[in-house]
């Protein structure tokens, strides 16, 4: 039987990426705000122009007209007239290229919208798809139906408005998203069923502290067999490579848009020796932490900052 490698606990540090709060500049609605691309870009270039970063809360994005690009985790979607992107709490992006884009533009939080099975279970997707490419489809003339009717409610007089009213349209709006995802990006939360859903909220708390797989059983009170079990279900992966990639792909994270030291990067996510976390890393993704960091760094003849 393979022993699972031990972890130390981290030391408390700053946030090595910038994480955005949900601060509106306007909060008309708290939890909620609906805003132009084409005003939200105005109002990143001037407090963060071009930086990659993270939030705290969800995104929705309609594309109605224009062309540019948008990177969330390592991948560049091109955007156009159609493309919906939906950006989940936690994930880092870049504004690669907002080129002429514009549309309309949903920020909330996850406690904005009411107790819904369904609208949990997408919120909680953790890596649910972030791009979708609708063109001129019926979907894409229901959501845009859906959001101008979000947009127009917010627009409201502060008497007039009605928060209710807002999360509701906004549920419809999710699982109008949800049914015209296909079976294939159904939720991997559904398919894992309870089980799988709450490993997933511990494993992003935990992940920086714990690789254990008996660890997060002990927490959820369930044995390694139960959570493997929702795992594969959900994912066709064991239990022990869902939390092994959750840690690669924080390390992933790190190691591009940081200039951290490799050792202090190992340090934060549980390795007590770099040179383990080195081993760790070469095996998950194939390359060493220096030769995978070497294309992001901004003097490299082969940057890859605006892959």
């Amino acid at each position: 039987m393979r022993v699972e490698e031990s972890v130390a606990m981290p030391v408390p540090q700053r946030e090595p990426i910038p994480r955005l709060a949900f601060r509106p500049p306007r909060e008309r609605v708290p939890g909620f705000e609906i805003v132009e691309l084409a005003a939200l870009h105005r109002r990143r270039a001037r407090r963060d122009p071009g930086g990659v970063h993270r939030i705290d809360f969800h995104t929705l994005s309609l594309i109605t007209e224009g062309d540019g690009e948008h990177a969330v985790d390592f991948v560049t979607y091109p955007c156009r007239p159609g493309t919906l992107l939906w950006v989940r709490p936690g994930q880092v992006q870049r504004y690669v290229r907002p080129g002429t884009t514009n549309g309309l533009h949903l920020l909330f939080t996850p406690s904005f919208l009411p107790i819904c099975n369904t609208a949990d279970r997408l919120l909680n997707a953790w890596r649910g798809p972030v791009c979708r490419q609708l063109g001129a489809s019926s979907d894409y003339a229901v959501l845009a139906t859906l959001v101008n009717q979000i947009r127009a409610e917010y627009d409201r007089c502060d008497q007039s408005l009605s928060p209710e009213m807002l999360r509701h349209l906004l549920v419809a709006v999710l699982l109008h998203i949800d049914r015209s995802s296909g079976t294939e990006e159904a939720g991997e939360a559904q398919v894992g069923g309870e089980v799988y859903a709450r490993f997933r909220a511990e494993l992003e708390r935990s992940y920086a502290t714990t690789r254990r797989a008996a660890d997060y059983a002990d927490r959820l009170g369930y044995t390694v067999r139960t959570l493997s079990r929702a795992c594969m279900a959900a994912t066709g992966q064991p239990v022990k490579r869902v939390i092994d990639e959750r840690v690669a792909l924080e390390a992933r994270r790190l190691l591009a848009h940081t200039d951290e030291p490799v050792a202090t990067i190992a340090r934060r996510l549980g390795f007590p020796e770099s040179t383990n976390f080195g081993k760790f890393f070469t095996r998950h993704t194939g390359t060493a932490p220096g030769a995978f960091r070497e294309p992001f760094q901004p003097d490299s003849p082969h940057s890859a900052v605006d892959r």
